[in-house]
């Protein structure tokens, strides 16, 4: 079984597919397309052999389909055939709970990647749960305005850390999880790591999307 797992995101398309030894990164942005990616992806993995493929969505998945657009990037995606479009099978997952289950050791484990905005997940056993926690409301707006990159920008560093640290708070009471890996890019501006957390990597992602195939998961 050979993978090739897509990471999509609202700056770059990272892929890695089974056996290669470093990822690939294609440019994306605001108004990037499915029908741009599809030629794009196959044309970096052409050297690649991979028969099926892990899609991780930054946006609302139900039942291995997206089911919204996201916010940063351009139209097209909701409803789109990737199965069709790449011509094998494919699984696709919220890209939080996809480097969630990459993070997973055991336990009742809690999500929370800071980035361009607040992706969020759980995970427990065989069962992945994604959420969109990071649109909760919180002060005056939500999670995700307070604690995403354009709060970083206007608030700078020492303030955004400590809405940050807040949040994990929050988080921490409300889930009562085991464990809590945060993850993505501003996470490694924090200073201090709060108790019974640890700090992500991004290749969690294709860790975790390399295991969407070894078990029944659901999510």
């Amino acid at each position: 079984m050979n993978v090739l797992v897509i990471d999509i995101g609202g700056s770059n398309i990272k892929i890695l597919a089974t056996g290669q030894p470093e990822r690939i990164k294609i440019p994306s942005g605001k108004d990037f397309t499915p029908e741009e990616m599809i030629p794009l992806v196959k044309e970096a993995s052409k050297d690649w052999k991979y028969d099926r493929i892990s899609i991780g969505f930054p946006g609302v998945v139900k039942q291995g389909k997206i089911v919204a657009n996201p916010v940063n990037m351009g139209e097209g995606w909701k409803g789109y055939d990737f199965e069709a479009a790449f011509g094998c099978p494919v699984k696709i997952i919220n890209d939080a709970a996809m480097q969630a289950l990459g993070s997973y050791e055991g336990g009742k484990l809690l999500f929370m990647g800071f980035g361009t905005g607040l992706g969020t997940a759980l995970v427990f056993e065989e069962l992945i749960l994604p959420m969109e926690g990071g649109h909760l409301p919180f002060k005056q707006g939500t999670f995700e305005t307070h604690v995403g990159n354009d709060a970083l920008k206007k608030l700078g560093k020492k303030r955004w850390k400590e809405l940050v640290y807040q949040s994990i708070s929050h988080f921490r009471r409300c889930f009562q999880p085991d464990h809590i890996v945060l993850g993505g890019g501003n996470s490694k501006l924090l200073d201090e790591i709060p108790e019974d957390c640890s700090l992500g990597s991004n290749k969690n992602a294709f860790t975790g999307g390399f295991r969407l195939w070894e078990k029944s998961y659901k999510f």
